[in-house]
């Protein structure tokens, strides 16, 4: 990439919330056909400067220049029309509408006053085409694709608009790393067409992948920037946390004990077919596999959420029986949901009311609840797991999406739970938390707890797990100590090649 004037400038951006001081002062430029990492752990700023520069949010202080001219968009719309495009780390679709309407949603074409769906259909598959997804319905609901079928539904509106500057914000966190490798490729042809990219992902070895330049923001300040090519992954991590980090997998001594959990070929529809696995107590058991393979499923079929259609799951030390939610909290069992947004989390409830959701009983007596009681032992939590907040009193909703994460977390370690479901745990939290979160782990494991862990991230499950099981196509199709695994073989086995 040759130097050149760049396409976008901002400089001082500063931006205060009451009290709080979201950005202290930012500055980030970005070339023409470049994609830029911008970094930082939950917390640090990105979203509010991204909302910014999309017109969510006007900053309070500091310039921008987009093409050479000043910059200030009042609305997204209008940002939308200077060619500054946004894909939000949650997912925005009209999930009641169909694909080809959520793709064209404001932009589609029209003649005489009436909708030329000829051509809509025809932009909407050109605009999946560009993802290599062409084949995907145009006709059914949002709302009825997976997670990862609705982030590519998300991009591919983005790209119909053939922005200037477009923002992604964690857009492989729903992906699979087959989807991911066809964004990259997405990515690059848009990088050779001239098109600016901020990239904002967790995942600091995609950055050094598909970045050119990255920019890192600590506590609403730019800490650093260079060309990804000139760094190394440990020096962007202590920017990050201001430290450094030693050991992202620390392994905390543990033995595996008695077995806690039995499943028998167990089977709920439509996706789990057969699974088999016993968890013991002080175990670590990583669950591997594609997107749609069935390890949530399993999950919720465990904690009673799906009804087994097949099979059965045996809490030892618990009656049998047909499993509900509460009665696995009864038992010690605490689930952690993938989608904190839609059924994991209370968003305009407290932090406490969150934390503590599983056992109001125990803060009062006769239907009432001391709030004081109940907010300190939610303020535990939060001193523990290094939740940012003001203090537990406040709306979960006005959390980053990472602090959210941490305390739907803290909701197990309240109740307590002795068997522990989590399903994509690290999703959307930084790396400095990510580590916490991987300690934590080992500590539970440690105390003779089992743990559960569904991951997309290979590096994940190799360095955390004492075994791992991948699943293929609804099936549990291996089961191996973490030492008989390495990424190829779980790939082999999750694509039903080895």
């Amino acid at each position: 990439m040759t130097a050149t004037a760049p396409r976008l400038r901002l400089a001082g951006i500063r931006k205060s919330f009451g009290a709080t001081q979201a950005l202290k002062s930012v500055s980030l430029d970005v070339a023409p056909g470049e994609v830029h990492a911008l970094i930082g752990e939950n917390g640090a700023g990105k979203s509010t400067l991204m909302k910014i520069l999309s017109g969510a949010h006007q900053a309070d202080a500091g310039t921008m220049e987009l093409a050479g001219r000043p910059y200030r968009p009042e609305t997204p719309h209008a940002a939308r029309l200077q060619g500054v495009a946004m894909i939000y780390q949650e997912l925005n679709l009209a999930l009641h509408l169909s694909a080809q309407e959520n793709i064209l949603l404001g932009t589609e074409p029209a003649r005489a006053g009436w909708i030329n769906r000829p051509a809509a259909r025809a932009r909407a598959r050109a605009a999946l085409a560009q993802l290599g997804h062409e084949g995907l319905d145009l006709d059914r609901a949002a709302g009825r694709f997976s997670i990862a079928e609705q982030q590519v539904i998300e991009i591919a509106r983005s790209l119909l608009l053939q922005p200037q500057v477009l923002i992604m914000d964690e857009p492989t966190s729903s992906l699979t790393p087959a989807d991911t490798e066809k964004l990259f490729a997405t990515i690059r042809r848009l990088r050779a067409s001239g098109v600016s990219i901020i990239y904002i992902s967790h995942f600091l070895e995609e950055c050094r992948v598909i970045a050119d330049r990255f920019t890192v923001l600590k506590d609403g300040e730019t800490v650093g920037a260079g060309a990804m090519r000139d760094t190394t992954l440990d020096h962007i991590v202590t920017l990050m946390i201001g430290r450094e980090v030693k050991d992202l997998y620390p392994r905390t001594p543990h033995e595996p004990g008695a077995p806690v959990l039995e499943v028998q070929a167990a089977a709920s529809a439509p996706r789990l077919r057969r699974a088999s696995l016993q968890v013991r107590a002080g175990e670590i058991f990583g669950l591997g596999g594609l997107i749609g393979a069935g390890r949530t499923d399993l999950l919720r079929a465990v904690f009673g959420l799906n009804p087994l259609t097949g099979g059965a799951v045996q809490i030892v030390g618990a009656p049998a029986g047909r499993a509900t939610p509460r009665g696995r909290w009864r038992e010690g069992v605490g689930f952690l949901s993938e989608d904190r947004k839609e059924e994991g989390l209370m968003l305009v409830r407290s932090i406490a009311d969150n934390i503590t959701l599983t056992k109001l009983g125990s803060f009062g007596r006769l239907g009432w609840i001391s709030g004081a009681r109940q907010r300190a032992a939610a303020q535990r939590w939060v001193g523990e797991l290094r939740i940012k907040c003001r203090d537990a009193a406040q709306p979960i909703g006005q959390l980053s999406g990472g602090n959210q994460q941490k305390a739907a977390l803290a909701r197990l370690l309240e109740h307590p739970a002795r068997i522990f479901l989590l399903d994509e745990p690290t999703r959307g939290i930084d790396v400095g938390s990510k580590a916490e979160i991987y300690r934590l782990i080992g500590a539970l494991a440690a105390q003779g707890k089992a743990v559960i862990v569904v991951s997309s991230y290979l590096p994940e499950l190799l360095g955390l797990c004492d075994t791992i099981g991948v699943m293929c196509r609804g099936e549990l199709a291996a089961v191996r100590p973490r030492a008989q695994w390495d990424e190829a073989g779980i790939m082999r086995v999750a694509t039903g090649s080895g």
